[in-house]
């Protein structure tokens, strides 16, 4: 079966979330202010009543006539609803606007809308205000009763202050007084763009449908009657559905006396995403997502961003990023010094990924972590950080979040920057790791100098972009290809973040017309680098993983467009405390993953840091575009150039957080001292003994199973320049692992990772059991400090694979011979799953019956 494939067959499967918990916040729920206004318009309510009141049965005895007259088939498109015009007088007493939305009230059967509230026009000096309102057949007794009450009942003690009767106010009097005048609608009533629309010739529409009434669909039939054609791309936008159409003024005028839902109509905005929208529509959808979140609890992990600042006082953010929690270490603020606002949009992607879908929806959002800042980069006047520097700089924003609240945090670090030798470490990127690993340093003059030994308690997950290619051409990923991962993303310990895309569609405004994008759906984003120009031989597999970094768009010849709305996701700008903007590249992708990995710290709080980046990766898939890119009788070498353009693909949300009863995953902490002696010489190795359900993989038979294995840890950076290009002289130690062959004893098995231990030292090339089953393989894998490879075979041979093995190889302790390191200990996470595409097959609940974990044992080298 073909790698790829195991993404789909899996999917649903995760949906069986067995060890899902959702922590409830608490929280107070924010209440949007109502649009009402108490200035009512002095009038004689009775004559002001009557009057109304027949203009109203008028407008609805018109509507009647009008559909007889619709020369369209009656039971398609006969009106379910008419649609009226109420008029104001004058600005200074707006209409009551917010009693024009009004639902049913049965208890038994679903809720349906009595009136609906289709556009308001504001008042001008040629034109009164104007509210277009929708009401159903079968409640228009009930709207009339509204002004009928408005003559014969009183709701309140007589007022001095308001124009009342001598009894009293009328009943509904601050909706009707300020009415100055109803009439059925016509189609100029629902134009909403500005100026008159055009009422000659041939041209195209934008029309706005009410996207919560059934007869939603009617259109095509209205379009079919009339032969209209209409573009076959469509946006919804939460309670809208956008549709373009090709017809005449008069060809559309019917609309309002059909049971076609049309709100609205304007002139072709080409509304693609929400950004397209005005900015008063915008803040709308902002503020209705303000009202439905609930943010995380104080002691809730945060994602601690290293960037320009943030915009605290914007409100999808201010909830989540406490003003104890907004630093810098340039200047006195921390707010964002770009003024394109980069720190902001990627803080906005952190806390909820791609906006887009949360401003659609109409759900509760409950948030499980929070967000921090620190500023790295200077505003104008502000004295700018020396590129060496840039590891001084990283160590104090780290210590200046960590001394201001000791919570569980990711660092997210989207700043990078060009380096002289691609995969060498630098002192950044060599500061970088000692972070990650709990080793304090400092920067003596160009030197790197280790103050300490590593401290596991203080380890730190450190998310890092690959970063972003300085040009775009046609052929991207050759681009991609040859641009090498910047400083400091080629760090052993960060988890370092690709892009790729699935935004493949391409602009409606004829502008673009004939613009396509550069990357197909799955690729790699043109924006990414990749370490295809790494040394192989030393430098680790960058990026780890890859996240939605968005696409490019060209005119097929010289001409790119970076940053359209419509291959961009949607993120929190600096313009106003609600503003929208668009966001991609890699940094873009790396807030994305260090969000998933808050999620996962906040889902599983034993986790360690690197258990928590080794998760992210395990979990990760290709896409089928990835996979595509692998034949079966491809060299593992070659494979491993894919590993180096797109890591190990796309980890999920599902993924990372949930097994399943067909794709189980085990995770295991573990830690042992590997070195004794002032020679170092390794005196011990882990052996996991597998709670495999080798019953039900038996009755697998010849059935495919995959297994994945990864093994994360951190290694303590050398502080000597010199040994960094010689193997074994940059990482303090390194960890291998192995798995026990269907044919060996676990005897002989203890035997063989003996011998190859000592090969490993000694730079030799080893040839592991099943080592063609092996998707990367024992001598291709074992780069920088996270190792993954993935093992497929029939059920019965995996039953009798019960044992892993983890054991040491030197590095500059031993190579130094540091006697302040010699009985150091070594933590690490092994992560194993286990996938079947056999859907009738439950792997989960024999391994929890055993053991929820591997369980390890103490074996002694010979």
């Amino acid at each position: 079966m073909k790698h790829g494939e195991w993404q789909a067959l899996v999917s649903a499967a995760r949906e069986l979330d067995h060890l899902y918990v959702i922590e409830q916040a608490a929280s107070t729920d924010f209440h949007r202010g109502g649009q009402g206004n108490s200035k009512i318009r002095p009038v004689e309510h009775r004559a002001h009543g009557l009057r109304l009141t027949g203009e109203l049965s008028h407008a609805f005895s018109k509507i009647e006539e009008e559909r007889g007259s619709v020369g369209v088939d009656e039971e398609e498109l006969r009106a379910l609803g008419s649609v009226v015009v109420l008029e104001g007088s004058d600005a200074a007493y707006p209409l009551e606007v917010d009693r024009l939305n009004s639902m049913s009230q049965h208890k038994k059967v679903p809720k349906r809308p009595r009136w609906i509230l289709l556009s308001v026009r504001s008042a001008t000096e040629m034109a009164p205000e104007q509210a277009t309102v929708w009401v159903a057949d079968e409640y228009r007794v009930q709207f009339l009763k509204l002004f009928e009450n408005y003559l014969e009942k009183v709701s309140t003690r007589a007022d001095p202050e308001r124009w009342t009767t001598p009894e009293g106010n009328p009943s509904n009097q601050a909706l009707v007084a300020n009415i100055s005048r109803i009439r059925s609608a016509i189609l100029a009533d629902l134009w909403t763009s500005e100026g008159a629309p055009d009422y000659t010739g041939v041209r195209w529409w934008e029309l706005w449908l009410d996207a919560t009434n059934p007869q939603i669909d009617t259109l095509d039939g209205f379009l079919d009657a009339y032969q209209l054609r209409k573009l076959t791309r469509s946006v919804v936008l939460r309670d809208r559905i956008v549709i373009w159409v090709e017809a005449t003024w008069r060809q559309l005028e019917v609309l309002p006396f059909t049971r076609v839902p049309i709100a609205e109509i304007r002139i072709p905005g080409f509304v693609d995403t929400i950004e397209d929208l005005t900015v008063d529509e915008q803040d709308e959808y902002v503020q209705d997502l303000i009202d439905r979140i609930l943010p995380a609890h104080g002691h809730a992990p945060a994602v601690c961003h290293l960037d320009t600042g943030v915009y605290r006082v914007h409100r999808l953010l201010f909830g989540s990023l406490d003003e104890s929690d907004h630093h810098t270490i340039i200047g006195t603020s921390g707010n964002d010094v770009d003024p394109r606002g980069h720190g902001t949009s990627m803080a906005g992607l952190a806390l909820y990924g791609n906006l887009e879908s949360y401003l659609l929806g109409s759900t509760q959002v409950q948030l499980r972590h929070r967000l921090e800042s620190v500023r790295m980069t200077p505003g104008r006047g502000e004295v700018h950080i020396n590129p060496i520097d840039y590891g001084s700089a990283t160590a104090q924003a780290v210590a200046t979040a960590e001394v201001a609240n000791p919570r569980r945090r990711v660092f997210c670090l989207t700043l990078s920057a060009k380096s002289d030798n691609p995969g060498e470490p630098t002192l950044w990127s060599a500061t970088v790791d000692a972070l990650a690993a709990g080793t304090d340093t400092v920067r003596v003059g160009d030197q790197f100098q280790l103050l300490s030994i590593p401290d596991p308690a203080l380890a730190r997950l450190i998310v890092v972009a690959a970063g972003n290619v300085d040009k775009y051409a046609l052929d991207h990923r050759t681009e991609s290809d040859t641009s090498a991962v910047e400083d400091p993303a080629q760090a052993w310990n960060v988890l370092t973040v690709g892009a790729y895309t699935e935004l493949v569609e391409t602009p409606q405004d004829p502008q673009y017309s004939g613009w396509n994008v550069l990357a197909e759906s799955g690729q790699l984003s043109p924006h990414s680098r990749t370490s295809v120009m790494f040394n192989q031989r030393n430098w680790p597999i960058k990026p780890d993983i890859c996240m939605e970094g968005g696409n490019v768009l060209t005119d097929g010849a010289q001409l790119f467009e970076t940053k359209h709305p419509v291959v961009s996701l949607r993120s929190t700008g600096v313009r106003n405390d609600l503003a929208l903007s668009s966001a991609n590249a890699t940094s873009a992708a790396t807030a994305q993953a260090a969000r998933l990995a808050a999620l996962a710290m906040d889902r599983y709080p034993e986790y360690w840091p690197e258990t928590i980046r080794g998760l992210l990766t395990h979990t990760a898939e290709w896409t089928p575009a990835m996979t595509a890119e692998i034949a079966p009788d491809q060299p593992k070498r070659d494979r491993l150039q894919l590993l180096r353009r797109y890591g190990w693909g796309v980890p999920t949300e599902g993924s990372v957080l949930n097994s399943s009863r067909q794709a189980v995953t085990l995770v295991s902490q573990d830690q042992f001292v590997p070195f004794e002696g002032a020679d170092y010489r390794m005196r011990r190795f882990r052996l996991h003994t597998l709670p495999w359900p080798r019953d039900v993989l038996e009755q697998l038979g010849a059935t495919d199973v995959r297994l994945r294995v990864s093994l994360s840890y951190f290694i303590e950076p050398s502080a000597s320049r010199r040994g960094w290009r010689q193997r074994y002289a940059y990482a303090s130690h390194a960890l291998r692992f192995d798995l026990q062959g269907p044919l060996e004893t676990q005897q002989a098995f203890v035997g063989r990772v003996n011998r190859d231990a000592q090969s490993a030292e000694d730079g030799s090339m080893r040839s592991p059991a099943n080592g063609d089953r092996w998707l990367v393989g024992q001598n291709q894998r074992g780069l920088g400090s996270l190792h993954q490879d993935e093992w497929v075979g029939t059920g019965a041979d995996l039953a009798r694979c019960n044992s892993v093995a983890v054991y040491p190889v030197g590095g500059w302790w031993k190579n130094n011979g540091r006697a302040d390191r010699q009985d150091l200990p070594v933590r690490y996470a092994l992560l194993l799953s286990l996938r079947t595409a056999d859907q009738d097959v439950d792997l989960y609940t024999p391994i929890a019956a055993q053991l929820r974990v591997p369980v390890a044992t103490q074996i002694a080298t010979s």
